[in-house]
């Protein structure tokens, strides 16, 4: 599955997510709660989700945080993803009211990690963890991509994640999993 693939669900149902998240954001902004957001079957299976803000003027990254497991019914998984990538990601201050209008949301809606070895490893299609002891780090399918790394690059990257040295995915007792994700947001072309 590519990360930029969006099989899975409809162009209906990703618009609603994104505006989901992007009113659960604006009522957290506020001081409320999340709205009540009925969901039709195709939004209420458990699922891993992320979200992803980026500012519109230059796609700085301005937060990202989700879930890996499927804790929550997908609805509420980007609804709490959403609100805690605004307020919760502790790169960066929280988001303020004045910055909503420009920002810009993505989605990734993650399906379940498995064990990965390296060499299956591919640019574009799986997101990855590394986890050691209490070490876990993860990047998205997409980061690779985008920052144009290549297969030990990413693995790297994603052990410096976890806090571990780079390479340490070559140890024995690091453990590596890939998982593939659906990924779409607002300015999508």
């Amino acid at each position: 599955m590519s990360a930029t693939q969006t099989s899975g669900l409809t162009a209906a149902a990703r618009a609603r997510l994104l505006a989901i998240a992007r009113r659960a954001i604006a009522s957290r902004l506020r001081g409320e709660a999340p709205p009540a957001e009925p969901a039709e079957p195709e939004l209420s299976r458990p699922s891993g989700a992320f979200v992803t803000l980026r500012r519109r003027e230059d796609g700085d990254l301005r937060g990202c945080i989700g879930y890996v497991e499927a804790l929550y019914p997908l609805v509420e998984a980007v609804q709490r993803a959403a609100t805690s990538a605004a307020t919760q990601d502790h790169r960066f201050d929280p988001v303020g009211t004045d910055e909503l209008d420009g920002l810009v949301i993505d989605i990734s809606v993650l399906e379940p990690p498995s064990p990965i070895r390296p060499e299956q490893v591919r640019i574009g299609t799986h997101g990855l963890i590394v986890e050691r002891g209490r070490r876990r780090g993860l990047l998205l399918p997409q980061v690779p991509v985008e920052q144009g790394w290549d297969v030990t690059t990413f693995l790297d990257h994603t052990c410096l994640k976890a806090g571990l040295a780079p390479g340490a995915w070559r140890d024995p007792e690091t453990r590596l999993l890939g998982f593939a994700a659906t990924v779409f947001g607002e300015e999508e072309g």
